[in-house]
């Protein structure tokens, strides 16, 4: 038997806006502590004997996956890239696919989405372990959630009696307050995880007899997809015609097989900024706050800010969240709606509802700290050893100060090196390219000018990380 962890990292997490956007959703976020909700979900693995991961991941994010999964130790199996998102049961079954084929019929694949938080995490490890021989058995086991309280916002699982794992009677949706209630007195439902053990060709097997169409178009996306690097990208006209649905729509409603195992982890989706509030720790007045936070007279409030002091006055069960460009205020009952404030952004164009101020890219970042008419200022940071594209724009010029570290600069047919309190001036239509050669982060100044700033105004003629336009 071989223990194959799949780390699923296709989400947006919307209802977490603003601080979780569609360029850089919660699970590259540190919501509850140092490491990122991504770095945790490998992390809790340390102490079961597991193979490398497969890792499926929306492509535009493919860059902060690999980051971020590099700076917890982890090198995966395989990146699989999603062109476009089809829910969790084409993800599953693309990584039971690449199961087999690198661990052969014995690949027992456990299934983690990675925007969750498990604060129990030997719990969590020994629960995987109690499962692992109704797994290999062919039992398709989802871990179910002893309830805390009469939870609205979670699908339940109505389980069979007895110990252990044991037989799934039906999957139930969302509740309202009255049912949710009677499931928790009735003792044995428990909340959808989202989270799985199954046997992989126990899983393409039941996706052949469920859903042939499913299985057909990701074995043709994982048959033409092409490696780029550290990545394998899912060949895109074969995926995006792949069906959506769940694994618990697709599979585990309808086959004979599936089965709980009802655990005390302590698991949250963090699904809402309530969810968040209820998982972080508070002070005498039931307040739960991140960043430069002064309540007074306040109860049962969350506040998460950046940069900037927020203060607070007699105020009871409210949530705010100041980022660099967006501030939402809301009373905790009201927090499920904060996903269609996202949706109205996206439906206005707004990139407030994609994009952060700070942007990360493969080399580093950039943070737009001011604009206005025909300028834009950013601060550039590039990591040690990196390098960005040797690019031109068509209707902007750029003036670049460095003020930590050294930049390696090509303009046009020459090439200099650039220090601290040193900078340069590249015209509009001059090839250029910007480098760190040195050991410390390259960090400068950048001040755009022209009659147009956006960053479609780039002309690519090489660039390591295979992007064009």
């Amino acid at each position: 038997m071989t223990l194959v962890p799949v780390l699923l990292s296709g989400g947006s997490g919307t209802r977490l806006w603003p601080l979780s956007r569609e360029a850089y959703p919660k699970q590259f976020l540190p919501l509850v502590g140092a490491h990122t909700l991504l770095q945790d979900t490998w992390l809790r693995l340390d102490g079961l004997e597991a193979a490398a991961p497969l890792v499926v991941a929306n492509e535009e994010h493919r860059f902060i996956v690999a980051e971020q999964l590099r700076e917890a130790g982890c090198a995966p199996a395989a990146l699989l890239l999603e062109p476009v998102g089809r829910n969790t049961a084409p993800a599953i079954a693309v990584a039971a696919l690449e199961a087999l084929r690198l661990h052969g019929g014995d690949a027992v694949l456990l299934v983690l989405p990675t925007d969750h938080v498990v604060r129990d995490a030997a719990a969590f490890r020994s629960a995987v372990r109690a499962a692992l021989p109704a797994a290999q058995a062919g039992k398709l086991v989802t871990f179910g959630i002893v309830p805390q309280a009469p939870e609205t916002g979670y699908g339940y699982i109505h389980a069979a009696a007895g110990d252990g794992v044991r037989a799934v009677r039906r999957f139930v949706e969302k509740p309202d307050a009255a049912r949710a209630a009677q499931y928790l007195a009735a003792g044995d439902y428990y909340w959808n995880s989202g989270m799985f053990l199954v046997a992989a060709q126990r899983y393409q097997d039941e996706l052949e007899r469920l859903q042939p169409a499913m299985l057909a178009a990701c074995r043709a996306a994982l048959g033409g997809a092409r490696r780029d690097a550290d990545f394998l990208r899912l060949d895109a006209a074969t995926f995006t015609a792949c069906p959506a649905d769940s694994i618990d729509y697709a599979v585990m409603e309808k086959t004979a097989h599936a089965a709980v195992l009802p655990v005390d982890i302590g698991w949250s989706d963090l699904g809402s900024w309530s969810a968040l509030w209820q998982v972080g720790d508070k002070d005498s007045q039931g307040n739960a706050h991140r960043g430069d936070v002064l309540a007074l007279d306040c109860r049962d409030s969350y506040v998460w800010s950046e940069r900037r002091l927020v203060a607070l006055l007699g105020l009871a069960d409210i949530v705010v969240v100041d980022t660099d460009d967006a501030l939402l205020v809301a009373h905790r009952d009201h927090v499920q709606q904060v996903k269609q404030i996202a949706q109205q952004l996206k439906q206005e164009q707004r990139s407030e509802a994609t994009w952060h101020r700070k942007v990360y890219r493969p080399w580093g970042a950039y943070d737009s700290i001011d604009a206005a008419e025909r300028f834009q200022v950013k601060r550039i940071t590039v990591k040690p050893g990196a390098t960005l594209s040797l690019q031109m724009h068509h209707h902007r010029a750029e003036h670049w100060v460095v003020v930590r570290g050294t930049a390696r600069v090509t303009r046009g047919e020459e090439t200099f090196l650039l220090g601290e309190n040193e900078s340069t001036f590249i015209p509009l239509g001059t090839r250029h390219r910007l480098e760190n050669p040195g050991k410390v982060p390259l960090e400068l100044i950048e001040v755009q000018s022209g009659s147009y700033l956006g960053e479609d105004d780039i002309v690519r003629f090489e660039d390591q990380y295979g992007r064009t336009g």
